[in-house]
This record gives structure tokens, sequence and C-alpha cells, in this order.
């Protein structure tokens, strides 16, 4: 039979998340980090976990090239992300490089990403297309011999042919009206200048 405070521990609600450091981390950061979680009252705490180095990172997209370091931790009291952010801050490591998200939505978005690339995985060979006949093989090898000299590719192909009616003569335009020698302005005579002060004759 169980005692009271059994049940009472049983009863009590717990609060998951999963504490993230991206970067190099000082030494025995987590340890300490695990004794300023105390005013949380701390059920338990995994060991320290670390990827491998990645180009991008979900959680922290201003980083790259780096891993990142994680514990899950049980508290009785539920946390908020500034709170555990303040805290790595007493120790040395920017506000910026951590992360605390709730076990839950964590587990959630890792079984989401591994489902949509399962989904996404066979999508190049496992098609709908039927199987290329003999004609679609021949052409296939045909140009994979030489492709970059392909008759194709070297415009061999041409459509000779007349239009029904004979062929159009080519337009005419402003190019091909004569061309004159003389300027329109040459016969043309200036009026005598009229007289002014200054030229009394106008001239």
């Amino acid at each position: 039979m169980k005692t009271f405070h059994q049940y009472l521990s049983e009863s009590a609600q717990t609060y998951d998340y999963r504490i993230k450091v991206v970067g190099d981390i000082p030494t025995n950061f987590f340890d300490q980090l695990e004794d300023k979680l105390s005013q949380f009252h701390v059920v338990k705490i995994t060991k320290p976990k670390s990827t491998p180095v990645q180009r991008l990172i979900k959680d922290f997209p201003d980083e790259e090239n780096q891993s990142v370091t994680f514990v899950d931790v049980t508290f009785t009291y539920p946390a908020i992300e500034p709170q555990v952010q303040r805290l790595g801050e007493f120790m040395g490591v920017s506000p910026n490089r951590i992360r605390m998200l709730t076990t839950e939505y964590e587990n959630g978005i890792t079984k989401e990403i591994s489902d949509i690339e399962a989904q996404n995985k066979d999508l190049l060979t496992d098609t709908d297309f039927p199987a290329p006949d003999a004609k679609q093989k021949e052409l296939s090898q045909d140009y994979s011999a030489n492709p970059y000299k392909h008759a194709v590719l070297q415009n061999a192909y041409r459509s000779e042919f007349t239009v029904a009616g004979g062929k159009t003569p080519p337009a005419k335009t402003t190019n091909d009206l004569p061309m004159g020698e003389k300027s329109p302005f040459a016969n043309i005579k200036r009026p005598p200048k009229p007289a002014t002060g200054a030229s009394p004759q106008g001239k």
C-alpha cells in the first residue's frame, strides 16, 4: 500500500524542458547551472549531450558551423526562457546562445522533421512515371554518347519549306530611300538684317 507521501509525490505536476547552449561553453557550466536552477526545484537533469557541428542551426539562426550542447531537466515549478538565459549570463554565456523549450515541443518538432524526411526520401526513385520504352532508351543512349556535339545542340536540323503564294518581298525602310548629297538649306537665302542703332544699314 502506498503512503500518503508517495501519492502526493505522484500527483504533483512537473515541468519538462530542454536547455540548449550553442558553441563553446565554460568548464562545468552545466554543473553550475544545475545549482542555480535549484530555485525551480530540480527533479532530475540529464548529462549534457552535444550534437555534431552543423552549418545551419534552427534554434540559433545567427550561428553557423557550431555544435549545440543540451540537457533535459524536470522542475517542480515552471520556468521561462529569459530566467534561464539570465542565469547563464551570470556564468559568462551570452543570452543569445541559450534556448529553453518544452520537451514536448522539442520531441514534436523532431518527429515532424523525421516524418518529412521519411516522406521525401524516395521521391526521385519511387515515382509514378512509366518505365522508358525502347525508343526512349535509344534516344537517351544517342544523346548521352556525345551530348555536346549532338545534332540538336549544333542546330543541324533545319526546316526548308516554301510558303504558299511565293516569298514575300522584303519590306522597305528609310535606309532604302535615295540619299541626297546637298543640304536642303543650301538654296535658302537669309533676308537682310533690320537696321538698328548699332548698325543703321542692317549689315
